[in-house]
């Protein structure tokens, strides 16, 4: 079941939408406390996040902007700023879609399932991705590069995506652990350090060296190249 993130201070129309959208097949959530707005959104990893600009103590299209630096999250902004100056700089910070309140609650609907759809699509299309240094093969699990192919373990491949997917940027060991569990396996901090380093291993063997870095107290950031 697809999950979808409320975040919106008005309690009546939040209990409204999650009553809605839990009658309509989807899993709705939603958040009550905005201290920590924007770590609290990326740690749901919901498939779609309703986000209201006007929050207690932060703007949200300054969370809008933050989390499009890390996540690519399906974003339908909703709110009673009805002007176009805020429109514009919701969709240039990345919003999906902005709607004014208040709305018609089936074209909201609408609007869900044809991003989620989207992105459903998008996520089967992309068997490959060219990362310019090597190809991550999505379909066969393995790091290719010029003619030579190698394949990845399950958990190798892991790794190595969440890498691809936040090149540039800090991820941290705890991050990656979360994304190795399923209902099989428990992910130790001492089976990360032989999976990371296995996959350095295998990246060496195609002249991909020191492209996953350390950083101590902190996790690990695939470099872009050049760096």
């Amino acid at each position: 079941m697809q999950e979808i993130l409320i975040v919106e201070d008005d309690e009546k129309l939040r209990n409204e939408l999650e009553i809605f959208l839990s009658k309509n097949g989807y899993n709705a959530k939603s958040l009550k406390n905005f201290e920590n707005t924007k770590e609290d959104i990326l740690k749901q990893k919901a498939d779609l996040v309703l986000l209201d600009i006007n929050l207690p103590n932060i703007d949200g299209e300054y969370i809008l902007k933050e989390i499009r630096k890390v996540s690519e999250v399906p974003i339908i902004i909703i709110t009673s700023r009805d002007n176009e100056i805020d429109e514009l700089l919701s969709i240039n910070y990345g919003a999906d879609h902005y709607i004014t309140k208040p709305f018609n609650i089936q074209i909201l609907l609408a609007k869900i399932a044809t991003l989620l759809k989207r992105a459903n699509n998008a996520g089967i299309s992309q068997e490959k991705i060219d990362c310019k240094d090597f190809v991550l093969n999505m379909s066969k699990s393995t790091l290719e590069k010029d003619d030579k192919e190698i394949e990845l373990t399950k958990n190798e491949f892991r790794i190595l995506k969440q890498l691809v997917q936040n090149r540039g940027k800090i991820v941290s060991r705890e991050e990656i652990m979360e994304s190795l569990w399923d209902n099989e396996s428990f992910i130790d901090d001492n089976t990360l350090t032989v999976n990371i380093t296995r996959l350095r291993n295998k990246m060496e063997e195609l002249g991909l060296k020191e492209l996953i870095e350390t950083k101590r107290g902190q996790g690990y950031i695939l470099k872009r190249r050049g760096e």
